[in-house]
């Protein structure tokens, strides 16, 4: 008898790891389905708080201003059609109801199309207050329309794809992939200095970066904080690759419940929005089938129908442009020019694979204040519900600001790009403080500054700036004058550090 050649034994290797790395069990896909729905509709509950603010016309982002900000039709956002703040409500009420019906999996295809359309509409209209959270969340929506998350744990009829135990696909590979670009281009990022020396999660922790309370706790214990840092980077470099390459249910379970884990200490010790619940959500498919058969009843191994040919074709393209922005991404393998038609379909798909997180950590603290001064004299921070100024280093630091999105709009305010939104900022905030409080305490003037404290060569230097004044000054000149007479009258003793 013939010996199989080597072409043959590699052939069946490839597809004995095919099957084993890309094979999801459909309790990890319910589980998935569940969690994306409930962060969307939680996500839909706290942007209402600030609504007024984040979607009016009138508000922080001016739908014009957003337009020409984007710079192209291809970030396309439902709630842009029109400018009406009520249809930036519909839209945003269409994002919870999509979560809520994701997460019963009646129909559960159709409810993630929805629910893709809808997150990639209130996403984009609200872009500068984005983080990493918020595009990971986009990607998992889009690889969910291509998958059966109705196959278990759902309200939907008993089917042959319910009756699977398990689901092998371009789909499936495309999440798993998914996952592990996230993680693994994240430590790409941060292979610097500051993370070789073991100082960055330090910094990180900061309340004057991302860290809370505890958080900024933990970083003043230096050999812990430095073992953190290590410890992050070589989990983010091995983990992915371990989760694609050494598939088995040990290696599997063992990377999932480490990065779960990981977000959770996130969730715990840092203000990162969404990131943290979408991070664990994001891992639960990961968990291997022997798990979820520890904690729920058995299944029979069986797997479901493929995606059909034009599906297939359909996602294996998306997979495609997702590796072709992965490759060229900022801080991962390369910062080429993408050709624009290329560019144009990684972006309407909202596929954009850039994933740098905290790649680069400055030494430095840094604060934004919005310094106000009111009909009765008194001067308040109305950045911070209006209690008494702090011009350096504010208690609470940026988890003061009440929710991460202000603390992502204010982080990257300063940027060029970014400055178009400082004066629509500085005179939303006036408006909503003085429609909801009386003469006396109307706002008078407003100015939003962001100052850094940076360290160098041993020695601290810190920078003030201005990035927005209300009322804005014309181009006339009026009222300059008097902006500058009183900011002198009000200004800090002489032995405050001086501003710029």
């Amino acid at each position: 008898m013939d010996r199989p050649s080597a072409f043959h034994r590699g052939s069946e290797i490839a597809r004995v790891w095919w099957r084993v790395a890309f094979s999801l069990d459909v309790r990890g896909l319910a589980a998935l389905r569940i969690g994306l729905g409930l962060v969307l509709v939680a996500d839909c509950l706290l942007r209402f708080r600030t609504f007024s603010l984040m979607f009016a016309a009138d508000g922080i982002f001016p739908p014009d201003v957003l337009r020409s900000f984007q710079g192209t039709s291809a970030k396309w956002s439902l709630a842009l059609l029109a400018d009406a703040t009520w249809w930036g409500g519909a839209v945003l009420t269409a994002e919870g109801v999509a979560g809520a019906w994701l997460a019963t999996g009646f129909r559960s295809r159709e409810a993630s199309v929805v629910a893709w359309l809808a997150a990639m509409s209130v996403v984009r209209r609200t872009e500068p207050a984005n983080n990493a959270g918020d595009s990971l969340l986009l990607c998992l929506l889009f690889w969910s329309m291509f998958l059966p998350l109705g196959a278990a744990w759902s309200l939907a009829p008993r089917s042959r794809t319910r009756s699977a135990s398990a689901v092998l696909s371009v789909a499936s590979a495309a999440l798993v992939l998914q996952v592990a670009a996230v993680y693994f281009g994240a430590g790409l990022a941060k292979c610097n200095t500051i993370w070789f020396s073991g100082e960055a999660v330090s910094y990180a922790l900061s309340i004057h970066d991302h860290g809370n309370s505890l958080g900024m706790l933990l970083s003043r214990v230096d050999w812990l904080s430095r073992g953190i840092t290590w410890l992050i980077l070589a989990s983010e470099l091995l983990g992915p690759l371990a989760l694609v390459f050494v598939p088995t249910a040990t290696a599997r379970a063992t990377v999932a419940a480490a990065f779960i884990f990981f977000h959770l200490a996130v969730w715990a010790t840092m203000w990162v929005g969404l990131f943290a619940p979408v991070g664990i959500v994001a891992w639960l498919p990961m968990v291997p089938a022997a798990v979820w058969n520890a904690v729920t009843r058995p299944q029979k191994e069986s797997s479901t129908p493929s995606l059909g040919i034009a599906t297939s074709i359909a996602c294996a393209a998306a997979l495609m442009l997702a590796f072709i922005s992965f490759v060229h991404g900022k801080g991962c393998l390369g910062n080429s020019p993408l050709p624009p038609p290329l560019r144009q379909m990684i972006l309407a798909a909202g596929l954009e694979q850039e994933w740098p997180m905290f790649g680069t950590i400055p030494r430095q603290e840094q604060w934004v204040y919005g310094e106000a001064t009111l009909e009765d004299g008194r001067v308040v921070d109305l950045l911070r519900q209006g209690r008494p100024l702090e011009r350096e280093r504010p208690t609470g630091g940026f988890a003061s600001l009440g929710t991460h999105r202000w603390h992502k709009l204010f982080w990257v305010l300063p940027r060029n790009d970014c400055r178009v939104f400082a004066g629509p900022t500085a005179a939303a905030l006036a408006r909503h403080w003085n429609a909801r409080h009386g003469p006396g305490e109307q706002v008078r003037t407003l100015q939003i500054r962001f100052a850094m404290r940076v360290e160098s060569h041993g020695q601290e230097a810190l920078q003030d700036v201005l990035l927005a004044a209300w009322p804005p000054r014309g181009d006339s000149g009026h009222g300059n004058l008097e902006r500058l007479l009183e900011s002198v009258s009000t200004a800090p003793e002489a032995t405050a550090p001086p501003r710029r």
